[in-house]
């Protein structure tokens, strides 16, 4: 009954968009198209987020990191390069953490959608 469970719950996320985050610090945002049994994921549609390379020659002060971290002042800035990639197959073991994008309408005058548990 378990594995029915969660085989309706795989496909009831089929066609919605998810974030998908990588050990390499990357996050895929895409349309979920399919998975298999090695946890691999399907995205089409797919566009690649990574954070900024960090120049060696810019120094920072230890007051501006504290003023700049989220945790001090609540504010997250997402300053991320990112590329149109289209359909992309994310490889299971690569993937930290998905989440089902509930800021992005599946259809017009579509409801948002409940964050993955």
């Amino acid at each position: 009954m378990e594995n029915f469970q969660a085989v309706q719950y795989l496909e009831s996320l089929l066609g919605k968009t998810l974030r998908i985050h990588t050990i390499d610090t990357r996050l895929f945002v895409g349309t979920f198209k399919c998975t298999d049994n090695d946890r691999n994921i399907i995205l089409s549609a797919t566009h690649e987020y990574r954070y900024p390379s960090i120049s060696p020659d810019i120094e920072t002060e230890p007051a501006d990191v504290a003023r700049d971290d989220p945790a001090a002042t609540g504010i997250v800035k997402a300053d991320m390069t990112s590329r149109y990639i289209g359909l992309v197959v994310v490889p299971g073991q690569y993937i930290t953490k998905i989440e089902l994008d509930e800021y992005r309408p599946q259809q017009p005058g579509g409801n948002r959608q409940a964050p993955l548990s």
